[in-house]
């Protein structure tokens, strides 16, 4: 590719960025003007702590999509973890730490089994991740009986309840997490690996990859990070919830894909996930203070998820 192909390709990169930012600017400003109670530290403090499960299981998302594949399952990963860590702390009487390791190891188990079904079989990464949604789903609900685990040890809290300071602890794991992930995709030969299965797979293979081996990676590493969610969800709620993580799927899908997260593969930057997450946190927070239904903000998370797919598809056929 020539110099001033690629410049021209760089500048309506940064054209589509900064069109993100500038949605998110313009929603912020819209809720400021319809609440008073929108622009407060409080409430940008409050946004910051809701937003932080979505943006760690958003990152596992995005290594999934940059490698060409997609995960249906996170939200079912997260109930299971939220199911079996707290059984560990309270049916099983095991230390805290050891409770978050037995979820930990859970989630990368059932990224495991993702990769591998899908890398072994073929099969299109949407539908056998669909599979496993339901599977991993049905299995949260058999091994509680249905029935939500509470009386965690006190000392669990602090990863959902718990602040350093005025920041809360979530959103300390949130950042770290962000920064962990954007060293790993953009500086280490990992990362590279991720994009260029992303981009090509084939070609990939004939450079002389392990195209199976990096996207079973990319869907262990979307496990992982689903049961670091799910961990901080149960210990926000303070319950183990065999339904804590229904439904997450869409909307990690619609902040990874309305960031910029491509999901035809190999494109994306953890940027995008902040931008997307930001838009979709404000949106729902704003959404409520002024009094709109829940319903109503399914609606509009739908069209926005949509409309960011369109544009995606849009702008795949232009670059061809």
């Amino acid at each position: 590719m020539n110099t001033k192909a690629s410049k021209k390709i760089n500048a309506k990169a940064v054209v589509r960025e900064s069109a993100v930012f500038l949605v998110l600017l313009v929603i912020i400003i819209m809720f400021s003007c319809l609440s008073s109670q929108f622009f407060k530290f409080s409430n940008f403090v409050t946004i910051l702590r809701q937003i932080s499960i979505l943006a760690i299981v958003s990152v596992g998302m995005t290594v999934v999509l940059i490698s060409g594949g997609i995960d249906l399952s996170v939200g079912s990963i997260v109930s299971v973890v939220s199911v079996l860590t707290s059984m560990a702390a309270v049916n099983l009487s095991l230390p805290v730490g050891g409770a978050i390791i037995i979820g930990l190891l859970t989630g990368m188990l059932m990224g495991l089994l993702n990769g591998t079904l899908i890398t072994s079989t073929g099969m299109p990464p949407m539908i056998g991740t669909l599979a496993t949604q339901i599977a991993f789903r049905g299995l949260g609900f058999i091994v509680c009986d249905g029935a939500s685990i509470y009386h965690l040890p006190e000392s669990f809290k602090v990863f959902g309840q718990g602040y350093a300071g005025p920041i809360p602890v979530p959103v300390i794991i949130m950042a770290a997490v962000l920064l962990i992930s954007a060293f790993v995709l953009g500086k280490t030969y990992i990362g590279r690996h991720f994009y260029a299965v992303g981009s090509n797979a084939e070609a990939s293979r004939l450079c002389g990859l392990d195209t199976k081996r990096i996207q079973i990676l990319a869907y262990m590493v979307c496990g992982f990070l689903s049961a670091v969610g799910g961990i901080i969800m149960t210990s926000r709620v303070n319950s183990g919830q065999p339904k804590a993580g229904d439904g997450y799927e869409m909307d990690v899908l619609t902040a990874c894909v309305v960031g910029g997260i491509s999901i035809n593969g190999g494109e994306g930057k953890v940027r995008h996930i902040i931008a997307g997450v930001l838009i979709i946190g404000v949106l729902s927070n704003g959404l409520t203070i002024v009094g709109v239904n829940e319903y109503w903000q399914q609606v509009a998370k739908g069209m926005i998820l949509a409309a960011a797919v369109a544009f995606d598809s849009i702008q795949k056929k232009k670059r061809a």
